[in-house]
């Protein structure tokens, strides 16, 4: 074989064994096969431009060498292809191993899983992956950070605001996501307490404020000149500095209490002396506008007029004690003072009128007014009990009175219900009062009297004269009804029943009392001339007239007896010297009852003896 042909074999299997290494490292790498065949072309391509540059400049005798200098050209030139590919090779590792050393590194410090690579996969596309998520780790990073200054700014202002402890966290280590999600809740908590407390803050500002323009007082520490005067914005609204400012609001709300106590205090004492001197009022009006305001200037408004009535008081003192007198007179009403207890404040009754006699009075008014006040309730019970009392007897006193039941405005059912209502809250207001007296004489270590008796026992007393007296008015009806039904047996004295209802054809009851008293002056005559001319005497009968008698009409509506049996009727035995009949004949309305009920069982006992005086005259007339 030929040198050249040796040379060309050479530099064949130098061709073949570099582009072999070259696939090898492509195929290690990584390389597409569309990358692979544009790199194989361009050594092609490469070479032929070599040697094509080669054979250009050679002349025909120096085949042989140039032949050898270029397969030694392209042994260099595959060489150095392969070296470029195995630094390429080199570079992707050593990237990949950066990376992942880098990929650790932020996992780590962002408290995140180590990334798992995927297997079988090449190098080129190992370094990809690992880069990409190595990038997606400093994004991340990148954010957590900006979000961690972004609290630790807010974190600071609100430190600075509300004087509290930061969250501990730093701008030297990445936060995780656990840690941001807590301080975030931090900060919108402290967020919260600093609405919170700016809130309060402007209220607990505008009450200072407040306190301040109505005791005219003017800031003097600095505390309170960087609460009046300070921004709202830039006040520190720390704890501290909220409790301090609470305590100023209490301490001139204290303040402003008692100025508001010394002004209510004057207004009452010029009050009384207003009403004791009986000051205009056009001088009142004067000082209406200091009666309503409590600031200071209406303070000293207050105890200028104050001082002015009392030495107006002091040159006029016996007209102000007999003042006095009388809210001391009203007040022992009120509390039930008996004449023994009057005689106990004996400054009452003198008559040498000086300032100590006034201050006497003055202090006895001021006791009596606190005990009045502290006992209202019970003094006010034991009036209400005697007012009731007194409607209750006087409503008793209606019910017994006959009259009544002529009354058509319905009246009558009214009274009769409050007095029902009466007797049904009478025991339970002396029960109540019962408790409330024990209290008081537990209290007073005395006994609670009422004009100088025991209340307890004077209402029991009240009872018994009440019960008496019920008793008493019901023997009295008693009586005489029993007088009454005698009279009735002896006289044949009819009770008409009343007419409930009107019917047509009847008379009101005004024609009916009018016809009444006719027939009544009518009867009476014709009875007196019966009773002289038919009574029955001692002598002989006497015989009988041809004449008529005049026919007697009476209440019944019966006829009387023939005059010539006018001595043997029986209703004209036993009675009195010249009575006359009629008059006994009138119905009596002291036999009324006082209620009702009582009234319907007279009127039956009534309407019994009107049939037994009919059954009467019937058997007079037979004889």
């Amino acid at each position: 074989m030929r040198r050249s042909e040796l040379l060309a074999a050479e530099a064949e299997a130098c061709l073949n064994t570099a582009l072999s290494r070259l696939k090898d490292i492509w195929e290690e790498i990584g390389i597409p096969e569309e990358q692979r065949l544009q790199r194989t072309s361009m050594v092609k391509n490469h070479i032929k431009v070599r040697l094509s540059a080669r054979r250009g400049g050679r002349r025909p005798t120096q085949l042989p060498g140039s032949a050898l200098t270029s397969a030694l050209l392209l042994q260099n030139l595959l060489e150095m292809m392969i070296e470029e590919e195995e630094a390429l090779r080199k570079r992707l590792m050593h990237s990949i191993h950066k990376c992942r050393a880098e990929m650790q590194r932020l996992c780590l410090e962002l408290q995140l899983p180590v990334f798992q690579e995927e297997e079988s996969l090449s190098i080129l596309q190992q370094e990809k992956n690992i880069r990409i998520e190595v990038e997606a780790l400093m994004k991340e990073r990148g954010q957590r950070m900006q979000q961690l200054q972004d609290l630790l700014d807010q974190e600071q202002d609100l430190c600075h605001t509300l004087d509290c402890k930061p969250f501990g966290l730093t701008a030297d280590a990445v936060p995780s996501q656990e840690q941001l999600q807590s301080f975030k809740h931090y900060i919108s908590h402290q967020n919260a307490e600093k609405a919170q407390r700016h809130a309060e803050f402007r209220e607990l500002k505008k009450r200072v404020i407040l306190c301040m323009e109505e005791l005219d007082h003017i800031p003097e520490s600095s505390f309170e000149k960087d609460v009046v005067y300070e921004d709202q914005d830039s006040f520190c609204l720390s704890k501290d500095n909220a409790a301090s400012l609470r305590l100023l609001l209490h301490q001139l709300e204290e303040r402003r209490g008692e100025q508001e106590g010394r002004c209510q205090a004057h207004r009452a004492k010029i009050g009384q002396l207003w009403e004791l001197l009986q000051v205009s009022t056009g001088d009142r009006e004067a000082l209406s506008e200091h009666m309503v305001a409590s600031r200071r200037r209406n303070l000293e408004a207050l105890q200028a007029e104050e001082h002015r009535l009392e030495e107006l008081k002091l040159l006029n003192i016996r007209g102000v004690t007999d003042a006095l007198r009388s809210q001391i007179l009203a007040l022992w009403e009120k509390c039930f003072y008996s004449s023994e207890q009057r005689q106990d404040f004996p400054a009452f009754f003198r008559v040498d009128f000086d300032e100590d006699l006034l201050a006497l009075h003055e202090a006895e008014l001021h006791r009596l007014k606190l005990h009045y006040e502290k006992h209202q309730e019970l003094y006010s019970g034991v009036h209400r009990w005697r007012e009731s009392w007194r409607l209750l007897q006087e409503l008793e006193k209606k019910a017994a009175d006959p009259s009544r039941f002529t009354n058509r405005g319905g009246n009558l059912l009214k009274e009769e219900k409050l007095r029902r209502e009466l007797q049904k809250n009478l025991p339970k207001l002396e029960k109540k009062l019962k408790v409330q007296i024990q209290s008081w004489e537990s209290e007073q270590h005395c006994s609670f009297l009422v004009n100088g008796q025991k209340f307890m026992q004077f209402v029991e007393e009240q009872w018994e004269l009440h019960r008496a007296q019920k008793e008493k008015e019901r023997l009295e009806r008693l009586w005489k009804k029993s007088q009454q039904l005698e009279e009735d047996m002896r006289y044949g004295t009819t009770v008409q029943s009343p007419i409930q209802h009107r019917f047509l054809g009847q008379t009101t009851p005004k024609k009916a009392k009018q016809m009444f008293n006719a027939t009544s002056s009518t009867s009476c005559g014709s009875s007196q001339r019966l009773l002289y001319s038919g009574c029955r005497s001692p002598g002989p009968i006497p015989t009988l007239s041809a004449t008529k008698a005049p026919t007697v009409q009476t209440l019944g509506g019966f006829k009387p007896p023939h005059p010539g049996f006018g001595g043997y009727n029986k209703e004209n035995k036993g009675q009195p010297n010249g009575t006359p009949p009629c008059t006994q004949r009138n119905v009596s309305m002291a036999s009324i009852a006082s209620t009702y009920s009582e009234f319907v069982r007279d009127l039956s006992m009534a309407s019994n003896s009107k049939i037994q005086h009919r059954v009467l005259n019937a058997t007079a007339t037979n004889l």
